[in-house]
């Protein structure tokens, strides 16, 4: 119970990492409200959730709008009684050639990357200063750190989550705020379907991933969520401003 009685919210919690996040959060002990624009898929991380006797609360939301986000962090803290860790985890993923990536592609990853993650900070920051503290984690991505052909974009969208988060850690550490990001590589995931699809479809990506991935195989949201647990919990309290890559030893 490495989070009990910890108040979380979890965005892009529908699916994927997100929706295996926010049930480990629950069963570590956190209340958790996971929101999503995906209404569906996040009622069923609601439900999961409850019936494994957790406390979840679903918010619908558009993080791309900055009326959304403040309204979930608003609402959540009054429904939880507060806030102690935020993961931004809502993402989107693009691929393609430079030459051929369209603006509004580019704008998109922009929009729902690092913007998200600065309209959640802004308004988490001030419960969680009333917190006397707590932690935030933002999901980048090895390609922040590591690019590669047709990840251009992505990897400037997510390198610009690992500058934010390392810029930000300094800035909250006087209000024991902690902000850490959480570097994937390859993990098997819907979220990761437009860089499959330009690298040929699923049996061309499993060929490349087992000459780059020492570890020879995707990873899974189960063993990225771990993680998230760790950067969320007091066991990590000495660390602050770090972006942990996670990758099956490619970087």
């Amino acid at each position: 119970m490495q989070l009990q009685g910890k108040k979380t919210i979890v965005t892009g919690a529908a699916t994927g990492i997100g929706a295996v996040t926010a049930r480990m959060f629950a069963q570590e002990g956190a209340g958790v409200v996971v929101a999503d624009i995906n209404e569906d898929a996040g009622q069923r991380t609601v439900e999961e959730i409850r019936q494994g006797g957790g406390e979840a609360h679903f918010v619908r939301t558009d993080v791309t709008k900055e009326g959304d986000v403040e309204a979930l962090v608003k609402n959540g803290a009054e429904t939880l009684g507060g806030l102690d860790v935020l993961f931004n985890n809502a993402g989107a993923q693009r691929s393609g050639p430079i030459t051929e990536f369209e603006q509004e592609q580019w704008d998109l990853l922009m929009t729902v990357n690092p913007r998200s993650c600065f309209f959640g900070v802004k308004h988490a920051v001030p419960l969680l200063r009333q917190a006397g503290g707590g932690s935030i984690i933002n999901m980048a991505s090895l390609a922040a750190v590591k690019g590669g052909a047709g990840l251009t974009a992505y990897s400037a969208s997510k390198g610009a989550i690992v500058a934010f988060t390392k810029a930000l850690a300094p800035e909250l550490a006087p209000y024991k705020i902690r902000v850490n990001a959480v570097c994937p590589g390859w993990i098997d995931t819907p979220f990761n379907q437009p860089a499959i699809d330009f690298m040929g479809g699923r049996e061309e990506q499993d060929r490349i991933v087992k000459q780059i991935v020492p570890m020879g195989r995707q990873g899974t949201p189960e063993e990225i969520a771990p993680i998230v647990v760790y950067l969320a919990s007091d066991g990590s309290s000495y660390m602050t401003g770090q972006a942990l890559v996670v990758d099956g030893g490619v970087y």
